[in-house]
């Protein structure tokens, strides 16, 4: 046997030399790999679904503010607008028992829900606290049953809702303010932070603005303003993709 063909530890003959050749290619492609898959989980997000959910704080307001801010932004959206104006939380647990399919198939990836102002009225829409929080857990516990376009559960984002300006015509009234300072808004925190859920602040941001809040509704600035506060939170998840 001819001892130039054998193949040694030591790193001698013919095999050897093949495998030293192949080790510098080897180091590239598993850099190369790496540095695809490290693109690849770094890709910003395209293309994403988002369905507002609401009242007509959602219906008559922040939606098309929110799809002109993530354009602006570089990102790409469809932005679906299912607020539903004058609904409570029960109506809107009522119209979404009956819609589950039709939005369920829309496939989104972050569900944005505004609820409670219409819960604070005097009239027949009034409802206590604990039917509101048994109403909104029902609503997230539908919503999460939701599928994205890759199988996954969306991403929820509950808000709390903004403050009654003294001086508001019935059907509200300054208990309507107490009751979203100390009953509503109490209660989405603590839904939010028993479902693990980012709680956007519109209650805060009309607080300290109070003049982009002239009645029960913001003024178009205060849309806008709302809006800027919707994408705030979900700017980290477009970023990550």
């Amino acid at each position: 046997m001819d001892p130039s063909n054998l193949t040694v530890p030591g790193g001698r003959g013919p095999e050897a030399g093949k495998l030293r050749r192949m080790r510098p290619q080897v180091g590239w492609a598993a850099l190369v790999l790496t540095a695809l898959l490290a693109l690849s989980c770094s890709r910003p997000m395209r293309n994403a679904i988002i369905l507002c959910a609401g009242d007509s704080m959602t219906e008559e307001g922040y939606p098309r503010d929110l799809s002109r801010i993530i354009r602006q932004e570089g990102f790409r959206a469809r932005v679906l607008d299912f607020g539903r104006k004058g609904f409570n939380s029960s109506e809107y647990r009522r119209y979404l028992q009956s819609h589950t399919d039709r939005l369920a198939s829309l496939r989104p990836d972050f569900i944005l829900l505004q609820l409670g102002t219409n819960d604070v009225r005097l009239d027949g829409d009034a409802t206590s606290a604990e039917d509101f929080e048994r109403n909104m857990k029902a609503i997230i516990g539908l919503f999460r049953q939701f599928r994205t376009r890759g199988g996954r559960a969306p991403v929820l984002l509950l808000a709390a809702i903004p403050p009654v300006p003294e001086g508001s015509a019935y059907p509200f009234s300054p208990e309507s303010s107490r009751r979203i300072r100390d009953e509503i808004n109490p209660a989405l925190k603590r839904i939010a932070e028993e479902g693990r859920l980012p709680l956007v602040d519109n209650y805060s941001l009309f607080l300290e603005s109070p003049g982009l809040l002239p009645g029960v509704h913001p003024s178009a600035e205060g849309y806008r303003e709302m809006a800027a506060n919707w994408y705030r939170r979900l700017k980290p998840y477009f970023q990550r993709g």
